[in-house]
């Protein structure tokens, strides 16, 4: 495991790329062991071609939301295999996805076997998450770090106080960071690097050749209620459901 911490990754707030990918929404994850194509056929999507760097991609995903029909949303997914801990990994980068281009049963299929690491933010709102699957598991997910679920919420507190993220001593781990502000953002980006070995830089985004799929998008769920489900800083929380009256 590498010793990766937050400062590895002061250059998302400096890159271009990220704040793009920031403003539209993104997920980045990585897959053990499953080859490129292998991931975007299982994620659904509908072969694209390929492109060089990711400012082609990010024009191609230009191009296809100017094409796209009123009310449609589509979105590229673009993957290319990266050198990792434990052998060969595949990169996912799906921009302007709001956060949702890999689902969670697609997460679970993918990581059989194996490991699957994502983060996201959906784009314009205060909203990042993380998630880390084993062998088809949710094992470890977050919004807020000392708000966690999963089967092992508690299983990263050691690794994640470690990168930078400031966790209570009753977390079970040495409280994060020296008394400075950390990017939490940059702290996920180093977990996610802690449980993948694939170091990410601006130069690897920029540089790879990306195998490209367009994810359709999944019908709306009919809604049969809301959920309430609010985290404070100290890891309180508050859940509460409202069913919608009449049934569904």
């Amino acid at each position: 495991m590498t010793s990766v911490t937050a400062d590895e990754y002061a250059w998302i707030r400096s890159s271009p790329l990220f704040r793009h990918a920031l403003e539209v929404g993104y997920t980045l994850a990585l897959v053990r062991g499953v080859v490129p194509a292998e991931v975007l056929r299982v994620m659904g999507a509908e072969p694209h071609g390929s492109c060089s760097g990711a400012e082609a991609l990010v024009e191609e995903q230009d191009e296809l939301f100017d094409a796209a029909d009123d009310g449609d949303e589509p979105f590229l997914a673009g993957a290319f295999g990266v050198p990792g801990e434990g052998g060969d990994w595949t990169l996912v980068l799906l921009l302007g996805d709001g956060g949702t281009g890999i689902r969670p049963h697609v997460l679970e299929a993918l990581s059989a076997g194996g490991r699957a690491v994502a983060h996201t933010s959906n784009g314009g709102k205060p909203m990042h998450f993380f998630h880390w699957y084993e062998d088809g598991e949710l094992r470890t997910t977050f919004e807020w770090p000392t708000a966690r679920s999963g089967s092992t919420p508690d299983a990263l507190n050691s690794v994640m106080s470690e990168v930078g993220f400031d966790l209570p001593q009753g977390d079970g781990a040495p409280a994060g960071g020296d008394g400075r502000d950390v990017d939490t953002k940059a702290a996920t980006f180093a977990l996610a690097e802690r449980l993948t070995g694939v170091g990410v830089t601006e130069d690897l985004l920029g540089g790879a050749e990306y195998l490209l799929g367009r994810v359709p998008e999944e019908p709306a769920e009919e809604w049969t209620g809301i959920v309430i489900d609010i985290a404070d800083a100290q890891g309180g929380r508050l859940c509460r459901e409202f069913p919608r009256e009449g049934g569904g």
